[in-house]
Parts: structure tokens; C-alpha cells; sequence
């Protein structure tokens, strides 16, 4: 090989090499992030930066991009294990799902745990494990406010205040840890006593109680119907007493018009007046009497004068 051939293939492979490292340098100097990320960058191993979606640009072989789900609520199940490609394969974990609650009864209890990432720094600095960090303190938790339940409540009706004093407890904590690690939710999967027998006895009470909440929503709705026709009752009862309280009024004004016209008819002749309410008061309380008056001095029975013509003459005028 002579010279100009040396030169040649050295002046190839310098620009092959040159070509090489430009185009390593071009890949290595932009990333991508997509909406559910965040990008940490390191510069020379120290944090510099946070990005957001999209493409963006760094120093290559000096700066590092670390993309971390962000928006992606995570799981982690306590007590079984699911098979991600057959839903239908459960596996008991045992060591985790078994527990004694407050009144000394063992019970099966799993977990659904759902959580995210709410600072990637503290995520991927903070701490080696944060996951499994996360699930010591659920499982902790877990076994606290069991332990502290009735067998009742984990079974049946206490289900909800126990996920939400697991949640508050965990969350606590959380904040004490800071792995930047978000605490969005805790449900218990499954809860069972550990045999047949014990498990179908509460299965029946399970369905007791849920016979009396159908009876006390059916109670409800009745009352519920029959509001409006107490209302209307009551209503009319109401309008009623006010009618019969108007017509008492109108009947005492009256009363009270015909008293005050009689005084006036008593101020002008006061013994002719006073002597008519006196028969009238006789004919009211004496009905079919016959009354007479006595003009005589003496009181002969020949000069006694019936009312009655009395009257009959007043009626005729």
C-alpha cells in the first residue's frame, strides 16, 4: 500500500469517526416527554432542571434526562397477588392478608393501594426503594386500625372508616418520609373470616343488614309519599282555623255594633230601654211564657196587660 493510499483510508476514517461522534452528539443532545412525565435533568450528576411535555434539548455526554411517570396513578396490592395478563389468577399472600383485629378474631383482609409520583426529584434521590417504602408504611397502617376494629366492622359496616382512617394514618406518615410519593387511595379488596363455616355466618349477617337497610329505605320512601299529604292536610286544617277565626272576629264586631247601638238607644230613654231587655230576657230565657204587666196599683189581676200585643203591635209597625 503506498502513501496516498494510507492517507487516504486514514483521512475515511477520521471522517467516519467524526461523523460517528456528530451523530451520537445530535441523539444525545434532545428528549421527548410526553404528557403523563416529567423529565429530571442532571448536570455533571446534580439536579439542574425539571421539564414538562415535549421535545427539548440538553448538553450531550454532560447533561442526563431521567423521564418519571408523573400522571399515572399507580397500584400495589397487599395481601394477594393478580396476574396482569388472566384478571381471573388470584394469588393469596398470606403473611400480608392475615391479621387479628381489637376482639381477637383472625381475619383475611386485602388491600388495593393506588398512588403517584408527586415530586420526581425526591422520587428518584430521596430514597433506593420508595415503592416498597411505601407499602412497610401501608401495611403497618393496615394492621394498626385493624387491630384496633372489631371483627364486625372489618367484615361488614365499617369498611368505609377504616379504608379512610388507613388512608389519613399513611398519609401522615407520608409527609414525615417525603419520597415524593402520593397517597390516593385504599381499599379493602376482600375481607373473609379464614374458614367456610365461620366466612357463610357472616355472609348471612352480611345480608341481614343488607335486608334491613332495603326496610329502612322502603320506610323512607313511604314517609317520604306521605309528606305532601300530611302538608295538604295540615294546610287545610290551618285555612280552616283561620276562616273560624275570622268569622269569631266579624261575629264579635257585630256583637259589639248592635251592643253599642243599643247604648246609644239606652242614653235616650234609659227605663223604656232598660224595661225591654228585661222582657226580652224573660222571653230568651223563659220560651212559651206568657208574660204579663201589671199597671194597677194594688196588682188586680183584672189590669194585667199581655206582652204579646205588645209585641204584635211593634211587629206590625
Amino acid at each position: 500500500m503506498n502513501s496516498n493510499t494510507k492517507k487516504t483510508v486514514k483521512t475515511v476514517v477520521i471522517i467516519a469517526v467524526i461523523a460517528i461522534l456528530a451523530l451520537i452528539c445530535i441523539t444525545n443532545s434532545y428528549y421527548t416527554v410526553d404528557d403523563k412525565q416529567q423529565a429530571v435533568i442532571t448536570t455533571f450528576g446534580k439536579v439542574t432542571d425539571i421539564t414538562d411535555a415535549g421535545i427539548h434539548f440538553k448538553l450531550p455526554f454532560i447533561q442526563r434526562a431521567q423521564l418519571v411517570d408523573v400522571n399515572v396513578l399507580r397500584k400495589l396490592e397487599i395481601g394477594y397477588r393478580s396476574d396482569d395478563n388472566d384478571a381471573t389468577v388470584i394469588r393469596v399472600v398470606e403473611n400480608e392478608c392475615k391479621m387479628i383485629t381489637g376482639d381477637l378474631n383472625i381475619v383475611n383482609v386485602d388491600f388495593f393501594v393506588e398512588y403517584k409520583v408527586s415530586d420526581p426529584v425526591k422520587y428518584l434521590y430521596s430514597s433506593g426503594q420508595p415503592e416498597e417504602i411505601l407499602k412497610n408504611l401501608v401495611q403497618s397502617q393496615i394492621r394498626n386500625v385493624v387491630g384496633s376494629s372489631g371483627v364486625d366492622s372489618v367484615l361488614t359496616d365499617g369498611k368505609t372508616a377504616i379504608q379512610q382512617e388507613i388512608r389519613d394514618l399513611t398519609m401522615k406518615e407520608l409527609e414525615n418520609y417525603d419520597i415524593g410519593l402520593m397517597l390516593t387511595d385504599v381499599k379493602i379488596q376482600d375481607a373473609e373470616m379464614p374458614t367456610d363455616e365461620v366466612n357463610e355466618a357472616y355472609k348471612a349477617v352480611l345480608s341481614a343488614l343488607q335486608g334491613k337497610e332495603a326496610t329502612i329505605n322502603l320506610a323512607q320512601a313511604y314517609k317520604e309519599s306521605k309528606i305532601p299529604e300530611m302538608e295538604a292536610e295540615v294546610k287545610s286544617i290551618t285555612l280552616n282555623a283561620e276562616y273560624d277565626k275570622q268569622k269569631r272576629i266579624n261575629e264579635a264586631k257585630m256583637q259589639i255594633a248592635m251592643f253599642e247601638a243599643m247604648y246609644e238607644q239606652y242614653k235616650l230613654n234609659p227605663d223604656a230601654t232598660r224595661m225591654r231587655m228585661y222582657h226580652e230576657s224573660l222571653q230568651e230565657f223563659l220560651p212559651g211564657t206568657r208574660v204579663y204587666i201589671d199597671t194597677s196599683k194594688d196588682g188586680s189581676l183584672e189590669k194585667l196587660l199581655p206582652v204579646e200585643s205588645f209585641y204584635a203591635e211593634e211587629e206590625k209597625k
